[in-house]
């Protein structure tokens, strides 16, 4: 499965004022935008090519990938104006950049490193026209998954299957070209009602539990934080970039991610705070459990804040 479509369009509204600067796919995870690490991934499992649809701030697409590429892949950005047109319409829009070959749906706000292969696999065995990765635990159960048969039978009970034994839709699937004649160009729709008009019809809607790896929605301040948290406790890289630069007599407590040409000065005091590429932290400065954002300098004694 060569191409993907990774979900980049969204507004971000429960991580503002972030998203005021960036898309959401494009706030720093450890240095780097989220969406590289969906992209790194996807390439581990054979993906060479991307598409990306935008809405929100589209220019900081064009910024983070001057050349439109990525490890040499190619990103092909499709914008959705003047509505944002939801995941169905998204993918019905991109139709004549996706082919026809399979290939992975990926939503840009997650981040995980779950084994694709075991959806891939899944997915040519039981000769799905779509298969969802799922999960057994997390914090919405709303996938109703029949284990012997490996079918979704209802999402968020909305065909009033009744079943209680919900599972987490990741948000990655793979679909088979055709799943395009399920879709209306140019409506904007949730994928879930596409799903159940599946469901209903008999189609081959699948699912697989995926528990290994791990996987976070980064849609809240505090997601994105323990994302952070457990990254870092992994050893995913350095805490703080080599190519930051922290002052002599600048007093880092507790866990303090610092990315690239970040700068913070002789004085300053940072307890468990996230400076994104470019951010500045003046003398004297005390912040804890602070986001500095590229390109804001931050003064004064601050707590919980996103500057």
């Amino acid at each position: 499965m060569h191409q993907a479509f990774v979900l980049g369009a969204g507004l971000g509204t429960r991580l503002r004022p972030l998203t005021d600067q960036l898309p959401k796919p494009l706030i720093p995870v450890f240095h780097r935008p989220l969406i590289e690490h969906a992209f790194d991934h996807l390439r581990g499992a054979g993906v060479r090519e991307f598409v990306v649809n935008t809405h929100h701030l589209p220019a900081a697409y064009g910024e983070a990938f001057p050349d439109g590429r990525h490890a040499g892949a190619p990103i092909h950005f499709r914008h959705e104006s003047p509505e944002r047109l939801e995941t169905a319409g998204g993918i019905a829009n991109v139709r004549d950049l996706l082919g026809d070959a399979p290939f992975f749906v990926y939503n840009g706000d997650i981040l995980t490193d779950l084994p694709l292969e075991r959806l891939v696999n899944a997915h040519r065995e039981a000769g799905n026209l779509v298969t969802l990765a799922l999960r057994s635990a997390g914090p919405a159960l709303h996938v109703a998954l029949d284990a012997d048969t490996g079918r979704i039978v209802d999402i968020h009970n909305r065909l009033g299957s009744g079943r209680t034994d919900g599972r987490l839709f990741t948000g990655v699937y793979v679909c088979e070209p055709e799943f395009h004649d399920w879709l209306t160009p140019g409506r904007a729709e949730s994928v879930i009602p596409v799903f159940l008009r599946l469901i209903q019809a008999g189609a081959p809607l699948g699912g697989v539990v995926i528990d290994e790896g791990r996987w976070w929605d980064l849609g809240s301040r505090e997601a994105y934080w323990e994302a952070h948290r457990q990254l870092h406790a992994t050893g995913t890289g350095p805490a703080v970039h080599p190519e930051a630069r922290v002052a002599e007599g600048a007093e880092l407590r507790g866990l303090n991610v610092i990315g690239p040409g970040a700068e913070v000065a002789a004085g300053a005091v940072l307890e468990d705070c996230l400076l994104w590429p470019g951010a500045r932290v003046e003398a004297g400065a005390r912040l804890t459990g602070c986001i500095v954002r590229r390109g804001i300098t931050a003064a004064g004694e601050h707590r919980g804040a996103d500057l």
